[in-house]
């Protein structure tokens, strides 16, 4: 889909903007005409996303960190303003899930999906503050289904983005008076994606996600991006704290597929 939002030239850094549905938002604000920096874990998929994110002449800059160390993700920003300028609009999308039932979670299990989703998203946007746009700044945090509707097996899942939710609320209030507007967007079933590989591991399962879907399909990295640049821009510029579901009606529907 290619709808002209305005954004030539604005800065943005898509945290978990190597895969997946980060990916998806990153190239499509690529296609905007944005300049991109995007940060993951991996070496090699950080290189690959500069590489694809560069393609149509654009500087990308990427990223190798962990957003559990908060001394990396404050020197990537950093970075990242000092080669482009003060940053436009921030994804903060790193996640981490694996189904388990309660009963059979670890500590450790429960708190590394907390660690990375929630503190995580608190360490990106706790740095970012020094960096982003203010005013105009637009901070967008990728949250789940699991922060509106508790899942059976995903109770560490639901406790970190049900956090991220409020901490995007929270700093809504905080710092709108300095012009920077914090929204959440909660993707539903999105195919081809890592997570839901992982909850819907077979055709049979993915079937059934699809059906519960009111639109009666799975979502695309697209559907997802799209929403991510309405709120980027000037057409959202009233919009903040709002925990908006990209999701085909799935939430409403109750989201009991998985």
């Amino acid at each position: 889909m290619s709808i002209d939002f305005a954004l030539s030239g604005k800065r943005v850094f898509v945290f978990g903007g190597t895969s997946g549905i980060n990916l998806g938002i990153a190239e499509a604000f690529a296609a905007q005409g944005c300049q991109l920096g995007v940060a993951s874990r991996s070496q090699d998929k950080v290189d690959a996303a500069v590489k694809r994110l560069s393609q149509g002449g654009l500087e990308a800059a990427g990223y190798s960190l962990d957003v559990r160390q908060p001394q990396a993700v404050a020197d990537a920003l950093a970075d990242f303003a000092g080669r482009f300028g003060k940053v436009d609009v921030l994804v903060s999308g790193a996640a981490g899930n694996f189904p388990s039932p309660a009963a059979a979670l670890s500590t450790n299990g429960f708190k590394a999906v907390i660690d990375i989703d929630l503190l995580g998203t608190f360490h990106v946007m706790k740095a970012a503050y020094a960096h982003i746009a203010k005013p105009g700044g637009s901070i967008i945090n990728i949250s789940a289904p699991q922060a509106m509707i508790p899942m059976a097996f995903q109770v560490h899942v639901c406790a970190a983005k049900a956090g991220v939710d409020m901490v995007t609320r929270t700093l809504a209030i905080e710092w709108g008076p300095e012009g920077i507007r914090v929204n959440s967007v909660i993707p539903g079933p999105i195919d081809g994606t890592e997570g839901m590989a992982r909850l819907a591991p077979d055709e049979k399962s993915r079937n059934a996600v699809a059906r519960s879907v009111p639109m009666q399909r799975m979502g695309t990295p697209d559907d997802v991006a799209q929403v991510c640049l309405f709120l980027a821009s000037d057409a959202a510029r009233y919009v903040s704290g709002a925990i908006i579901p990209a999701d085909g009606g799935w939430a409403a529907a109750g989201a009991r597929a998985l």
